[in-house]
């Protein structure tokens, strides 16, 4: 990410999931906002799609990882790339169907992909499952493109709780 990050205040709060946990939607500068957010939490974002199998597969990962820490500083936020128009028909189904508890949002990149992938990570080539992890105090902060187990997801994580 270019410097108009560094030294960003947290990221203004944008409304956690509903009780049901339904899908709202987050824009690019929404979640840009959130990637600078300069707190002592482990950030995961994974982006995802109900059509996608990979991505299918790992969710259960991520589930189980933010199970398994739920009392530490980390914090799972899936972003699926479906359809704005999908996410009544589609996503909040598979939400429901998957007992997914953690923060899922639609994203709303405009028209055009390629014009916020890059803003996402400079390394995206926009296949799916891809995951950032972010954690301020350590600097760290690496995107994978590729699909998950939990050992090699927790293998990451872990270290920065």
């Amino acid at each position: 990410m270019g410097s108009g990050f560094a030294g960003c205040k947290p990221a203004p709060p944008i409304a956690s999931p509903k009780a049901d946990n339904t899908a709202q939607t987050i824009t690019v500068n929404q979640l840009l906002q959130r990637f600078a957010a300069n707190t002592d939490t482990v950030y995961v974002y994974n982006f995802w799609a109900t059509w996608c199998k990979p991505c299918v597969a790992e969710l259960p990962w991520f589930e189980k990882l933010g199970q398994q820490y739920a009392g530490k500083k980390l914090k799972i936020t899936l972003i699926s790339l479906d359809f704005l128009e999908q996410t009544q028909t589609r996503v909040n189904p598979f939400i429901k169907d998957k007992g997914l508890q953690s923060e899922v949002f639609v994203l709303d990149g405009g028209n055009d992909p390629n014009a916020w992938i890059n803003q996402i990570d400079p390394a995206w080539s926009g296949a799916i499952p891809a995951t950032l992890i972010i954690h301020a105090p350590s600097g760290f902060r690496k995107f994978y493109e590729r699909e998950f187990t939990f050992d090699a997801l927790e293998a990451i994580v872990k270290p920065h709780l």
